[in-house]
């Protein structure tokens, strides 16, 4: 086999692939689906054609519209993943295979080249099959092309950890993969557009000629550009309900600048950026161009259960018990968008957003029956809330700042006022399925519940005295962000906190070396580190041994360099685009946390379809020996992190 020092290549077949017995092919066979379901005499003839090829660690054996097909890779021992990168020539993880999985079965089937790269992730023999004698049992055996053609199809192709999630979870539905195979490009609409100076009248009868909920308007003497949109809602809230002239350009009711998005985003992503903004209705771009809209209607009606039936729900509801049996439904919504094949960015990012909205009504809601406040307040959330990385039932981890109170009246109202607020918000919560938080740092607590300057008093003492304990202790305020409210606070008090920090440099330090002194959880042979006894023996905790070392080196150089992002993945974003870590470590990491929190997810979604309370857990037994292979890959990944600190927070 030859290889190169960039990857190495798979070789031409002209003796280096080896014969193998026939009986060791066909036992291998007889596990394999869907040859399983063959008769003998077919197994011991399609024996006679297999060979047996060895792949090192790191061996690029198809490449993505390069590689002609010509064999069926069988995996016998090791594992793969398969892969795309995008513009930017980062990867896009799609899939990891073990043993018994196949590599090639749609390009052989469809007669194209490669639709993936794959690539070793171990030393790895297959059991190479020439393409001729699988498209004969395609075509000769229903039960081989029925296999491959369901199970291969382009949908499935484009599923993230398909493997984790086929090992994990029952697939409830047939329907077509869609979030996350469909792009803007493939949803938009035919464009139509008005001039500025146009009436509003002849918006709307275009509109209705066309049957069309939106318009695009286009400047008149550049009539390719578009300076804003109407649409249904313009015409009810702007002309109707308030009485205006039909005879006005539609310049007076458009919303301007159009927000768009590009032609190759994918559904998952339109959608998300429709639920965070408001916004129904987004242009799609191509080449500097407008070429069309996408709406949030055309995600639902062919999506089907879509996140954003359950989004809507929650912003329509005007009665706190109506919010109440909907924070139940989130889980249900997450198992689809697994299914659609999310990663763990997409995951956490969808349960933040309902979760989000869910806190939202419900101090709207709080307000309006309270009346408006004394003074200007934020409701800030803490721990994975703040860093927009809840799973299933996290516990609450809520404050609450306000402005500084100009005198002592005021003040007393503020502390009156914002205890009730806090109190009441947390009992609501908790009946939307939201427990309380064992070590009670929620906003009812009054040490949780206070003004700006108090607050930074708060900062000020853990930066300046950082007991390793205490220290420990105060982590989860550190990654705090604005849930309701004034969001300027909040501001005000991450500034104030990166300013401080960056004076002495202690607190980073003492968080650098509690990185390093948390170790992975392997032994010296490389086994996991398990607990030893009590409920979870046997098990491993991910959230702590394996995710937190990651959380914590993130939020360590988010706050040595100034970055005030508070998600862990985009911390480690900007990390890297800031050079402050090496993109090969940018990319280890990535991988290493995303890989763990799917674990983690989808662990805790089958606890939950079970009637069981979902904790973090892992028997590392039930795990495949892919998956366990992979999740020593990344408990080696903390290490890099920690040597990485070293250079920065070497020992005193």
């Amino acid at each position: 086999m030859t290889n190169n020092r960039k990857h190495p290549q798979v070789p031409s077949f002209d003796g280096s692939v080896h014969a193998v017995a026939p009986d060791v092919a066909v036992d291998f066979l007889r596990n394999t689906m869907p040859f399983k379901e063959l008769p003998d005499d077919i197994l011991y003839s399609l024996a006679r054609h297999c060979r047996i090829d060895f792949f090192p660690k790191g061996t690029r054996i198809l490449t993505y519209n390069e590689s002609e097909i010509t064999h069926l890779y069988l995996i016998q021992r090791g594992g793969v993943k398969a892969f795309i990168t995008d513009a930017e020539d980062k990867i896009v993880l799609k899939d990891y295979r073990g043993v018994g999985a196949n590599i090639g079965a749609l390009g052989i089937i469809r007669g194209t080249r490669a639709n993936l790269n794959i690539e070793t992730i171990e030393d790895t023999f297959c059991f190479l099959l020439p393409r001729e004698n699988l498209l004969n049992l395609v075509r000769e055996y229903s039960v081989v092309a029925h296999f491959y053609l369901k199970s291969f199809s382009d949908n499935v192709v484009a599923t993230a950890y398909s493997e984790l999630r086929r090992n994990r979870m029952t697939r409830r539905t047939t329907d077509a993969l869609y979030l996350f195979s469909v792009t803007a490009g493939e949803l938009t609409k035919t464009l139509h557009a008005i001039p500025g100076t146009a009436s509003i009248q002849k918006a709307a009868a275009i509109m209705t000629d066309h049957a069309i909920g939106s318009l695009l308007v286009h400047d008149d003497k550049e009539p390719g550009s578009v300076v804003g949109i109407i649409t249904d809602t313009d015409f009810r809230t702007k002309v109707v309900a308030s009485g205006r002239d039909y005879r006005d350009p539609v310049t007076t009711i458009m919303s301007s600048p159009l927000k768009t998005v590009q032609s190759q985003t994918l559904c998952f992503d339109i959608l998300l950026k429709m639920m965070s903004t408001g916004i129904h209705h987004l242009g799609v771009e191509q080449d500097g161009q407008v070429t069309g809209i996408v709406t949030s209607h055309d995600i639902m009606v062919q999506q089907g259960n879509s996140p954003y039936y359950l989004f809507k729900e929650i912003v329509a509801q005007s009665e706190f018990q109506g919010l109440y049996p909907l924070g139940q439904k989130i889980s249900g919504i997450i198992r689809n968008i697994i299914n659609e094949g999310a990663k763990a960015g997409n995951i956490t990012r969808m349960i933040a957003i309902l979760n989000d909205q869910i806190v939202v009504r419900i101090l709207s809601l709080l307000q309006e029956q309270m009346g408006p406040p004394p003074v200007k307040y934020c409701w800030l959330l803490l721990g994975s809330e703040g860093r927009r990385e809840q799973t299933f039932k996290t516990d609450q981890d809520n404050a609450l700042i306000y402005a500084d109170p100009e005198n002592e009246e005021q003040r007393r109202r503020a502390e009156d006022y914002f205890k009730l607020f806090a109190e009441q918000a947390i009992e609501h919560l908790v009946h939307c399925g939201y427990p309380l938080c064992k070590g009670d740092v929620m906003a009812r607590n009054p040490k949780w519940c206070q003004p700006l300057s108090v607050w930074k008093s708060y900062f000020l003492n853990w930066i300046n005295a950082p007991d390793p304990q205490e220290l420990l202790n105060s982590t989860i305020f550190f990654d705090f962000r604005c849930g309701f409210g004034t969001e300027q606070l909040a501001v005000d008090l991450r500034e104030y906190l990166i300013e401080q920090s960056n004076k002495k440099g202690l607190l980073t330090y003492h968080l650098g070396r509690q990185c390093i002194a948390n170790r992975a959880p392997l032994s010296l042979f490389n086994n996991f580190i398990v607990e030893k006894d009590g409920e979870h023996r046997d098990k491993l905790d991910i959230k702590f041994r394996g995710l937190t070392p990651f959380v914590d080196f993130a939020r360590t150089l988010a706050l040595k360099y100034g970055i005030r992002e508070t998600n862990t993945l985009d911390r480690l974003r900007v990390l890297m685009t800031e050079e402050k870590i090496p993109r090969d470590l940018y990319r280890a990491t990535v991988d290493a946390y995303e890989f763990q929190m799917q674990l983690r997810v989808i662990h805790q979604l089958s606890q939950i379809e079970k009637g069981d309370f979902p904790d973090n857990f892992i028997h590392p037994e039930h795990l495949t020996d892919l998956e366990r292979r992979m999740l020593r890959d990344a408990f080696t990944v903390i290490e890099k992190t920690q040597s990485f600190l070293e250079n920065i927070f070497p020992a005193s």
